[in-house]
């Protein structure tokens, strides 16, 4: 006999009876997956720990460097004139500077001529070079670059000459310039500096006379073409650092004072006073940098760590010996001395002192003082390690941290723990779930067999009870 549903045989609820049966054989499974849920988070945690090691590692390591206690800026008491920036080494000091000229290009322009007529033919000379004696007899100097010859045809307007001399790249710019009046053709250097003025000649086409009008000569032509015009000749930077002359083509002096770059902007009608002084501003950024990283680490662990008893609630990892011992290493490096011989010794001789809960505090008056004299702070981060030497604060953080984040370190270690700690436990509901799948198949099993047994049962005794139903009506007769 087959029993098409379990329990039909029995009459009993088997279904319901499987099922508490099989929460019974499961209830390990809820303190597993609490368990599982609890490791994850530990996980989490501990990978904003490391982040945060990372970012005090690198705030550390900063420290160590000798260009952060070796960082110098300039100031202007008039930038608008005259400013600088640091470019290389700059040792403090302090000098004035005036400026009396600044430099600038060669520019010329032509006569008006009609929109779109044509100026003659020929060739244009054009030679960069240097003009001296301008306000008198122009004299003429050519510089080491070749002649350029710009061949001008008959059909040719200012507009295509303009474009000739462009593409010849005989180190001017031509432009034209368009009024009421007609065109203009503009000329003018591409660089700045007395070295960079030109001269331009003009060798006429008898057939078609005019390009004269083009040319600049004032040593041989003077007030004729382009002389005959407005001039602006080039002319170089002239200034005096503490009443020395010196001069730039441009209006920068990238190496006059070693490690300065120097922008005149003006022409000065005083002084202007440059003081070059430790970049005390970035230094204290670095140290108020290293504070706050260390102050992140520490605020996660303690947090992490607590027992909360308003809310008795436990922190995710209190009772966590790594992370408690973890807490406890990183404060007392802050409580230790650099092995440099300077006048600080400890991060409290400069400002810096622990708070309760051992967050670290910047005395911001003691820090300016101790910034007054960054050699000694040098000294006390920054002092490399050796043999027994620890070296400074900074070079303890930095190789310590750098150890907890290496392969092999505490961090990788951890997280290896407690992925291990994640598979023990996903095997544990494993086998718990392969329990209850026995379980379940026995207890069915057993049913089923209940069932058959009772269906049996029921059909013997269905059959006995009309036996004996019709024997007693055949003795009844």
């Amino acid at each position: 006999m087959t029993i098409s549903s379990i329990g039909v045989g029995s009459g009993l609820d088997v279904e319901s009876i499987i099922t508490q049966m099989l929460a019974i054989e499961t209830q390990p499974l809820t303190t597993l997956q609490t368990a599982a849920a609890s490791i994850q988070t530990k996980i989490s945690t501990y990978s904003q720990v490391k982040s945060l090691i990372s970012t005090l590692s690198d705030a550390a390591a900063k420290l160590t460097l000798a260009s952060s206690w070796n960082g110098t800026t300039v100031t202007s008491s008039n930038s608008s004139a005259v400013s600088a920036t640091v470019s290389g080494t700059a040792s403090p000091t302090s000098f004035t500077m005036s400026v009396q000229q600044l430099a600038r290009s060669q520019s010329v322009a032509s006569s008006v001529v009609t929109s779109g007529s044509t100026v003659g033919a020929g060739t244009l000379t054009l030679q960069l070079g240097t003009w001296s004696d301008t306000s008198s007899s122009p004299t003429f100097t050519a510089g080491s670059a070749d002649a350029v010859s710009i061949e001008v045809s008959a059909t040719d307007t200012l507009t295509s000459i303009a474009a000739k001399i462009n593409d010849a790249d005989a180190g001017v710019t031509a432009t034209i310039l368009t009024d009421a009046s007609g065109e203009r053709l503009m000329i003018r250097s591409k660089e700045t500096g007395e070295a960079s003025g030109f001269r331009i000649q003009a060798t006429e086409d008898s057939a078609s006379p005019g390009l004269s009008a083009l040319a600049f000569d004032p040593e041989n032509a003077a007030s004729t073409g382009m002389a005959a015009n407005t001039i602006q000749y080039a002319q170089n930077t002239l200034a005096k650092i503490n009443g020395i002359d010196i001069t730039s083509a441009s209006t920068t002096f990238a190496s006059t004072i070693p490690g300065l770059k120097i922008t005149a902007s003006q022409v000065t009608t005083s002084d202007v006073t440059m003081t070059v002084g430790a970049d005390t501003a970035t230094m204290k950024a670095n140290i108020q940098a290293f504070v706050d990283a260390y102050n992140a680490v520490n605020t996660l662990l303690s947090d992490s760590t607590k027992y909360d008893s308003d809310t008795e609630t436990a922190g995710v990892l209190q009772g966590d010996s790594t992370a408690v011992s973890l807490q406890n290493a990183l404060r007392m490096l802050t409580m230790g001395s650099s092995s440099g011989s300077g006048t600080l010794q400890r991060l409290s001789d400069m400002g810096i002192s622990m708070a309760r809960g051992g967050a670290l505090t910047v005395d911001s008056t003691a820090l300016d003082e101790a910034l007054e004299d960054p050699a000694a702070l040098k000294t006390l981060f920054a002092t490399e390690a050796s043999g027994t030497a620890s070296g400074g604060i900074a070079v303890q953080f930095k190789n310590f941290t750098v150890g907890l984040l290496a392969t092999g370190g505490l961090m990788e270690n951890k997280a290896t723990a407690l992925n291990d700690a994640v598979d023990r436990n996903t095997t544990e509901q494993e086998k718990v779930n392969a329990r209850a799948e026995l379980v379940e198949k026995r207890l069915r099993a057993q049913y089923t067999a209940l069932d058959t047994q009772m269906a049996s049962l029921t059909a013997l005794s269905t059959y006995i009870t009309q036996q004996i139903a019709n024997w007693n009506k055949s003795s009844s007769n």
